[in-house]
């Protein structure tokens, strides 16, 4: 992304202090020094400061409130504040019990948050947080680990040990506790663009990654070549677990832990991939002897739009798991904290998914002169994915390719584990109408399913259970009658229906290989067409017009029917 909701970049940093103040009446804001703070203050109970650059929301500011940081400093995007913010932040706190200043590792951070500890009053104790992995000893010998995103968990459990009336040698070495058990690591497609900044090359290349990213678009630990998501993240999970890397094991695991986990976006990532990983992070980490009591998920330490995540690894000390598990349960006003969950690990699998697994562990396949029509038009609708994902980005929401890429790919899984059965015909039309229902979503989901659902009532009342092409025949024009009963489209409408009704009608009288000739040209003939249904009737016209693809779904149904046809040559 290299557009912005701003009228002037510099401007983002006080616009977001500004909009926290709206969202927790709790806070105020110092523009003058861009700080965020509580507005009462206990002064008898111990402050906590943190803050740097812009860019990494809803850290630091968003965790302003109780139970949580006392204050936050920000700087520009990428960029630490100076020292007269940070001092400007210590006045705004300063109380009878001390503050707490802690900062991510960055030099800058470190400098002037330092810089402005050590002009104030000896009531003010330093923390630095160091938790990222990906930085070994040798590269990190004069600098150190990168501040990442376990820095927030230390934010937590201090913030709440604080507002219990702790002393500040107590908060400070609690934090210090959870900052030397903490790791974390991170992975990207690709850096995040600043707002202000010329758009940049792509710093990664199609199909590869990068592991071990930084939050300011510091190189990682390696590129890579996307792997499977599960090989991924338990190469990620090595990093953060591994006791054997002379130059990268910083937490003293064992083997036999318990731990508090923190799945965060870096900010361009999509709810639906970030929630998707957690299975496999839970599943790498109790492999290798960990046990995730806590678990955080969602926007945690961003950075921008970075399009990758990071795992937060927090080992619990077994004389201090109690009260690190309370500050981490404890509730906080501050808007950037999500509620920490207890993860359900290893559930029992549902009867569905049993049965599945049976069927898989069987071995059993149907022949292959029965399969060959099906496995043929379902093997079309995938490879042609990309294509038709392509004309529904243009004429409807995206997700057509995938969708009828997700039905093709359950009904092959369905034949291995022998649900379709050629001397069954017409409880394998009924397999292929409940795998669907279940497996491929959105409209075109629900149409197939109807279709093929009546299909299969139709072919029952076959005579003597003789399927014919003559019964096929007369099947479908049924299944097209109660397909009418809940569709309004009808040719030339520029949806599926167009090559249904054509392959139907064809087939009557042609045949098979006529009848999906005759339904690719009505697919083809889609892309002349005005839509009046479907989700393309609320797209503007004439631009689809310019465009000229077909249909996407009417599209992807022709295929199907190419494939029936030419297996059965």
């Amino acid at each position: 992304m290299s557009s912005h909701f701003a009228d002037n970049a510099a401007l983002l940093p006080l616009d977001y202090l500004r909009g926290l103040t709206h969202i927790n009446p709790a806070v105020a804001v110092d523009e003058t020094s861009r700080v965020l703070h509580v507005r009462e203050h206990d002064k008898s109970k111990v402050a906590l400061i943190s803050g740097g650059g812009s860019g990494h929301e809803p850290a630091h500011a968003g965790f302003v409130g109780s139970a949580s940081l006392t204050a936050a400093v920000g700087g520009n995007i990428f960029a630490s504040p100076n020292t007269s913010q940070v001092r400007r932040a210590l006045e705004l706190v300063k109380n009878d019990k001390g503050t707490l200043v802690i900062v991510k590792r960055y030099t800058g951070d470190v400098l002037h948050f330092g810089l402005a500890g050590e002009s104030a009053d000896d009531n003010v104790a330093f923390l630095i947080v160091g938790d990222d992995v990906a930085v070994g000893r040798k590269q990190g010998a004069l600098v150190g680990r990168r501040g990442l995103a376990g820095t927030t968990l230390v934010y937590k459990v201090a913030g709440w040990l604080a507002s219990t009336g702790a002393s500040l040698a107590e908060v400070r070495d609690l934090a210090q506790l959870v900052a030397d058990n903490v790791g974390t690591i991170g992975s990207s497609f690709d850096h995040c663009h600043v707002p202000g900044t010329a758009r940049a090359e792509a710093y990664l290349k199609d199909g590869e990654m990068e592991v071990g990213t930084g939050i300011h678009n510091e190189p990682g630990l390696h590129k890579i070549a996307q792997p499977k998501k599960a090989q991924l993240i338990d190469d990620m999970v090595e990093l953060l677990t591994s006791t054997t890397d002379e130059d990268r094991s910083f937490v003293p695991w064992t083997g036999k832990d318990r731990a508090v986990v923190m799945v965060n976006n870096l900010g361009g990532l999509s709810e639906l991939e970030l929630v998707g990983l957690v299975p496999a992070i839970l599943d790498s980490l109790t492999r290798r002897g960990v046990a995730v009591v806590r678990i955080f998920v969602g926007t945690f330490m961003s950075s921008l739009d970075m399009p990758g995540f990071s795992i937060t690894a927090l080992r619990l000390p077994a004389d201090k798991e109690e009260v690190i598990l309370k500050g981490i349960d404890a509730a906080s006003s501050a808007p950037g904290w999500r509620p920490a969950t207890v993860p359900v690990l290893n559930p029992e699998p549902t009867k569905q998914t049993a049965d599945k697994a049976a069927h898989e562990a069987s071995g059993i396949t149907a022949p292959a002169a029965f399969t060959a029509g099906i496995e043929a038009a379902c093997n079309a609708v995938i490879a042609a994915e990309k294509d038709i994902t392509r004309y529904d980005v243009i004429a409807g929401d995206g997700d057509c390719g995938l969708t009828l890429k997700a039905g093709g790919e359950a009904i092959l899984a369905g034949i291995k584990r022998g649900d379709i059965d050629p001397k069954d015909v017409v409880n394998s039309v009924r397999a292929i109408s409940e795998i669907i229902e279940e497996d491929m979503g959105g409209t075109s989901g629900a149409l197939y399913a109807i279709f093929i659902a009546a299909l299969g009532k139709a072919l029952a009342q076959a005579p003597k259970g003789e399927v014919t092409p003559e019964t096929w025949a007369s099947a479908a024009k049924h299944a097209l009658n109660v397909l009418y009963g809940y569709t309004a489209a009808r040719p030339p409408s520029r949806t599926l229906m167009d090559p249904l009704v054509a392959f139907i009608d064809a087939f009557q009288t042609k045949g098979l290989a006529a009848a999906a000739a005759e339904a690719k040209k009505a697919a083809e003939n889609t892309a002349n067409l005005v839509a009046s249904a479907g989700r393309a009737a609320y797209v503007d016209q004439d631009q689809l017009q310019k465009e000229h693809v077909p249909d996407p779904g009417a599209w992807g149904l022709a295929l199907i029917f190419e494939g029936f046809a030419s297996a059965a040559k």
